[in-house]
């Protein structure tokens, strides 16, 4: 499954609340652009490639939701990410 296709289902945000997610295709920062996901609840914004610092860490998201990443999308999701 595509990362995308992760968030079209319900999920918990990290807000507690359980939300569909809205999905933002393309935003930038300082590195480049991103696929990035808006609980529509809490606004938090969420980067679904990888770790940025100027959004939230989705690998807070695959703690609430068991499965949500595999092991290895997790660990890509991790290593590819910006400075802080």
């Amino acid at each position: 499954m595509n990362l995308v296709g992760k968030f079209k289902n319900k999920l918990r945000c990290t807000c507690n609340d359980v939300v569909s997610f809205e999905l933002i295709d393309e935003i930038e920062c300082d590195w480049g652009s991103h696929v990035v996901i808006q609980c529509p609840n809490c606004q938090d914004l969420f980067c679904i490639d990888n770790l940025c610092p100027a959004f939230g860490d989705v690998s807070k998201l695959a703690n609430i939701n068991t499965g949500l990443y595999s092991k290895d999308e997790l660990e890509n999701y991790l290593s590819n990410s910006h400075p802080n």
